[in-house]
């Protein structure tokens, strides 16, 4: 089996392939930087015409899962960039209409804070008080997916719920999580529905019921975050559900390229903190396993391209160079893979090891 210094070394090659091709300064301002779209980078991509607010925070994200692997100074500075970038792009403030995307800001930015000494708190302050606004009575509560809509949905309430509990916000975590347990959970699966519509006067309409593993995801991590007794089962649960019916032999579902290509390494960043953090043993194994089996999968099927290693959308099959609209292309496909990465490193930093190793 692998060792953690060679976990950790995959972690570095696909960080330095991630940045080597896709960060690029914005429109030439100083202290900014972005990462691109997509990869081989066209004109577009060089003035970052498209933004994809929510890949930016999950770029993020990695780079301070890198700078906990291995600080540098050079990693703090690209904090601060991307933190910039992310600002000066995003043109009318720190929040867009979408409650999943500034969410997902909102925990990155808190990270840089507690993690690196890079504060924004009135960016934080910005974010949490639109998620406050974000909660209605609507379909018996919960965050609305995006401003004037009718949708409410595990992506948006998973993130924020984590977010206000790290804020300290307890009570307003715990509604969240309780709305989606009694709305969204499937009793036979014991996983979690995509979300609702609702009429206007407030009653269901109709609930989407794909699974992915964004929501069960964003959902275990809420849960994990509570800590305490009742939500360290419903923890439980998800873990050993996501095995049984979005898992094949340890390796996690893709879904495909765009915002799919996040899904499955948003699962894996919490499952390692399932792994760390339950104290359930054989949940918390299970939760470990999936982690290193996925990761296992990313870089056994992953191919080289200038700057490194390459992913693919499905961590089962091998990728392959991108054309055309080709997944591998996509930013959000290399981050997913990447996110597999630093978690099992993470793992192996704190003494957890794959089971026959």
């Amino acid at each position: 089996m692998t060792t953690p210094k060679l976990l950790a070394a995959r972690a570095d090659v696909a960080e330095r392939a991630v940045e080597s091709r896709h960060l690029r300064r914005v429109w030439g301002v100083p202290g900014t930087v972005l990462g691109t779209v997509g990869w081989p980078v066209d004109w577009s991509g060089r003035m970052h015409v498209r933004f994809s607010y929510w890949w930016q925070a999950h770029l993020l994200d990695c780079v301070l899962d890198a700078q906990l692997r291995s600080p540098g100074e050079a990693r703090a500075v690209l904090v601060k960039r991307l933190v910039r970038g992310i600002r000066v792009r995003n043109l009318v403030g720190w929040t867009n209409d979408y409650y999943d995307d500034v969410a997902w800001l909102g925990l990155a930015l808190l990270r840089a804070e507690r993690e690196v000494g890079i504060a924004k708190p009135k960016a934080v302050a910005a974010i949490a008080d639109r998620l406050r606004g974000g909660w209605t009575d609507h379909g018996g509560g919960g965050i609305w997916w995006k401003r004037n809509d009718d949708f409410k949905n595990v992506p948006a309430n998973g993130p924020a719920a984590i977010l206000f509990a790290r804020l300290g916000e307890r009570a307003q975590a715990e509604s969240i999580v309780d709305w989606v347990e009694g709305n969204l959970v499937d009793g036979e699966t014991g996983l979690a529905w995509d979300g609702l519509h609702v009429h206007p006067d407030g009653s269901i309409r109709e609930i989407e019921k794909n699974l992915y593993t964004y929501c069960q995801g964003v959902l275990l991590g809420a849960c994990v975050e509570l800590d305490s007794a009742r939500y360290k089962e419903k923890a439980a649960r998800i873990v050993y559900a996501v095995d049984k019916h979005l898992a094949t032999d340890g390796v996690l579902r893709g879904h495909g390229g765009g915002d799919g290509g996040l899904f499955s390494g948003i699962l894996t960043r919490y499952l390692a903190q399932a792994a760390l953090r339950l104290d359930q043993p054989e949940a918390a194994a299970r939760a470990a396993e999936l982690v290193f089996c996925s990761a296992e999968a990313v870089w056994a099927n992953r191919t080289t391209v200038v700057g490194g290693p390459l992913f693919g959308p499905e961590w089962t099959e091998p990728a392959v160079r991108p054309s055309g609209r080709g997944a591998e292309r996509d930013l959000s496909v290399q981050l997913g893979g990447w996110m597999a990465l630093e978690a099992a490193a993470l793992l192996e930093r704190n003494g957890i090891t794959q089971s026959g190793s």
